[in-house]
């Protein structure tokens, strides 16, 4: 700016001095007034050929100027230049935000003033069934039709989260969303979502964990707990005082096989994995098992007076399993002692082995009344029953089949389970080949 004043005021002086030569003080003012309006012109000129190169989307590197003009060229371009770099570390900064946003297993919404969606990621869309593209500036009530979350946004303080079904949720599974709104900026909200579905489910089979178990052991001793005042209250023979004990013998020995299955769970919970380096014979597990259950059979032969089952066991296999003898003695056992249990008096029950494509198969199937598909997923659940008053009689604690598809999830297996009503039910397990060998060194 300096210069061009300078310059303008040397041309006025030298157009001054010629025109004081030429036509005196008129002279002289005619020259300096002419000299200031070219230079004026060209400064006007100078001026717009600047803002349009500034108008340019892309702006030419080496304009084809000099002087001050160049280098108020060259600073913009440097600023320019600063200014792009500068932007270009934010939007990283931004898309990686986004993205870890966007990784997020917690759904996030982005609401503005007017609680329009600015911004979700795709799990928030998943949660609450939105469309990324078209829901965008839609506001989130409108949505979200839920009444428990219509309710909750229109409140003023959402200091605690609200619990909603998910769009997830079908007759079969219900999904269960935490959803809680956050103030931040002005006037902006966040919304976040998380899937608390296991947790309820958790929360929810621990409560009938709980009621079950006291329900298991409430109604033996209420039955001992009668059987005792009415040996206190009550003149009895010796008969009826042997029969008295014989029941309250029943009802303890009840209780115990349900403590003990209790006490096997949380043990196998809790517990390391079997190790790898311990070798189980087949051969004499299944023994053990085979004496079991043909003694099972007998006492419930002569407990119901009528013929004993036809147990059909196929040769084992000379292999050895790797794993915890007492677990595997258990899955095994429970699977037996079950179909026995749940098998007509005289019914067929085969347990045999076969070689499958993940490894080896142990299988037993029975000819009892079969099991309804529905209840099927339900099986290896916590004191989860078909018929209740059967295992009663039998003395089963509805704990058999969760031990044994732990035993299994503990050892790499999986418990599978066909049935159809009417026709029996195969109840398998299969071991991965890593869990098999041929010998025991």
């Amino acid at each position: 700016m300096f210069f061009s004043i300078l310059e303008m005021l040397l041309l006025a002086g030298l157009a001054g001095t010629m025109g004081w030569f030429l036509g005196g003080a008129l002279g002289a003012c005619l020259g300096a007034l002419l000299a200031l309006l070219i230079h004026g012109t060209m400064l006007q000129w100078k001026l717009d050929r600047l803002e349009q190169w500034l108008s340019t989307p892309v702006l030419r590197q080496d304009p084809p100027w000099q002087g001050v003009w160049r280098e108020i060229a060259e600073r913009v371009q440097r600023l320019l230049r600063q200014q792009q770099r500068l932007a270009a570390v934010h939007q990283k900064q931004l898309q990686d935000f986004l993205q870890a946003i966007q990784a997020s297993p917690n759904g996030v919404i982005l609401l503005d003033e007017e609680a329009r969606i600015e911004w979700c990621n795709d799990t928030a869309a998943v949660h609450l069934g939105l469309d990324v593209q078209r829901d965008r500036l839609q506001h989130i009530v409108h949505l979200v039709r839920d009444p428990v979350f219509a309710r909750y946004f229109a409140q003023d303080n959402h200091a605690s989260e609200v619990v909603i079904e998910g769009r997830a949720s079908s007759a079969l599974s219900l999904q269960k969303l935490s959803v809680q709104l956050h103030a931040y900026g002005e006037g902006r909200s966040l919304l976040l979502t998380r899937d608390i579905t296991a947790v309820a489910q958790a929360d929810a089979m621990r409560r009938d964990f709980v009621a079950n178990v006291s329900h298991e052991i409430r109604t033996p001793l209420t039955v001992l707990s009668g059987f005792v005042e009415t040996l206190r209250s009550l003149p009895l023979d010796a008969q009826e005082t042997k029969h008295y004990l014989q029941l309250m013998s029943a009802q303890a020995d009840r209780m115990q096989s349900l403590v003990s299955d209790l006490l096997m769970l949380s043990q196998l919970e809790g517990s390391q994995l079997p190790s790898t380096q311990d070798k189980v014979s087949l051969a004499a597990l299944m023994l053990q098992v085979t004496t079991e259950a043909q003694a099972f059979s007998d006492w419930l032969a002569c407990k119901g007076e009528g013929p004993v089952h036809q147990l059909e066991f196929a040769p084992v296999p000379d292999v050895y399993l790797l794993g915890a003898r007492s677990e595997l003695l258990s899955a095994f056992s429970n699977l037996v002692s079950n179909a026995i249990r749940y098998t007509p008096l005289g019914g067929r029950i085969q347990i045999h082995w076969s070689s499958t494509a993940e490894g080896l198969a142990f299988a037993v199937h029975d000819t009892g009344p079969g099991i309804a598909a529905e209840h099927l997923p339900r099986l290896a659940e916590r004191f989860y029953r078909v018929d209740r008053s059967r295992s009663r009689e039998t003395g089963g604690t509805g704990l058999g089949l969760a031990i044994t598809k732990h035993v299994m999830q503990r050892h790499g297996g999986e418990l599978r389970i066909e049935s159809v009503l009417g026709q029996g039910s195969t109840f398998k397990l299969c071991f991965p080949r890593s869990r098999v060998v041929l010998d025991a060194n």
